[in-house]
């Protein structure tokens, strides 16, 4: 019984040896893995340098290198990771030489005298209608404001619209704006890139565009304007009213000739009392000192006591005309009011208030100076 207990003790003896033998060995694993990495007995895959044994290739001057080179080494020398990207170098690292401003210049202007007397290669136009020269009537006409492209073609359609003297019956006729003659219903449409303004000129305002002495004058009320305007006739500074601005010389220039006889209504404050025959002698004529002035229209707009409101029209534009002729008659006045120019009349426009004629006002202008 001793014996066969002695050998149950021995087997288990030797099973726990086993066991810890084999503790033993996991528990040392590591080391013999180090060493298999690093290529020793064991065998396997060769080792993972550690930190501090890895070598960075940064374009240093060192030995060949064995194997492919890894690392930082490809990122430091412009790779993905950062790094200064490095152009490759001709002829052995020599960098070319850099080209003077001077150089450039002969060369540009070589290639300019090289080219200037060749004839220049119109490229075709292949949209649609670009063999076709001009812009479409309708097109011309809503931009020179005469209501959106569909009222303008309507317009068309009645017989209303005329080019160069002929109406118009087709849709789609394309017109040249800076050549071609343009009417609506007679009236002429500016359809250039001209500017028209009326302005309520109040009392003290000087009619020039620009006063040397700093006084107020018109070119006050259009600084904003790139275009550069002028005033069409002249309003002394006392006398308020209508005063029209443009660029458009023709225009200006017409309506302030004596030819055409724009016609001109004025409203003067005077104190009477008025005999009938001033009406008559103003008609009929009065002399001044540069001449005969006549009246085309007299009449009296209102009377309180002796003081008369009453209405002056007349085509003449000399100086001070109005107000020297009611002088004359023996009637000076005291306040004086412009308040028509041709068709054009001031309404309702408040004193000192600028505001663009539109395009029926501005064909009435020109129908009245036959343009």
């Amino acid at each position: 019984m001793r014996s066969s207990s002695g050998r149950n003790s021995g087997n288990n003896g030797g099973s726990r040896g086993g066991n810890s033998g084999g503790r033993g060995n996991y528990r040392g694993a590591g080391n013999s893995r180090d060493d298999r990495q690093g290529g020793g007995s064991g065998g396997g895959r060769p080792r993972n340098p550690r930190p501090e044994e890895r070598k960075y290739d940064v374009g240093g001057s060192g030995g060949p290198s064995d194997g492919p080179k890894k690392g930082r080494g490809a990122a430091a020398r412009g790779g993905a990771k950062g790094g200064p990207k490095q152009s490759p170098q001709r002829g052995g690292g020599r960098t070319a030489p850099a080209r003077s401003r001077e150089y450039d210049a002969r060369t540009e202007e070589r290639n300019r005298e090289r080219y200037a007397n060749k004839p220049q290669v119109k490229t075709p136009k292949t949209f649609p209608g670009a063999e076709q020269e001009g812009e479409r009537l309708q097109k011309v006409l809503a931009r020179a404001g005469m209501g959106s492209r569909r009222a303008c073609e309507e317009l068309i359609e009645q017989a209303r619209v005329e080019v160069n003297g002929e109406i118009v019956l087709e849709q789609g006729m394309r017109v040249d704006p800076e050549k071609d003659e343009i009417k609506v219903d007679g009236l002429t449409v500016a359809t250039q890139s001209y500017l028209f303004f009326a302005l309520n000129k109040p009392a003290g305002v000087v009619s020039t565009m620009e006063d040397p002495d700093g006084r107020q004058c018109l070119g006050d009320y259009v600084t904003n304007r790139e275009t550069r305007l002028f005033h069409v006739g002249r309003l002394d500074t006392e006398t308020e009213g209508i005063i029209l601005l443009t660029n458009h010389g023709e225009l200006a220039h017409r309506l302030t000739h004596p030819k055409y006889g724009v016609k001109k209504t004025y409203l003067a404050a005077i104190t009477g009392p008025l005999p009938r025959e001033v009406g008559r002698m103003l008609k009929e004529g009065i002399q001044l000192e540069d001449g005969y002035a006549r009246a085309d229209h007299f009449r009296v707009v209102e009377q309180t006591g002796k003081n008369y409101l009453v209405e002056v029209t007349l085509h003449e534009g000399r100086k001070h005309i109005v107000r020297r002729m009611l002088a004359e008659a023996g009637f000076p006045v005291e306040k004086l009011v412009r308040t028509a120019f041709g068709p054009i009349g001031l309404g309702d426009q408040k004193s000192g208030w600028l505001r663009r004629l539109t395009n029926t006002e501005v064909g009435m202008l020109m129908k009245e100076v036959g343009m």
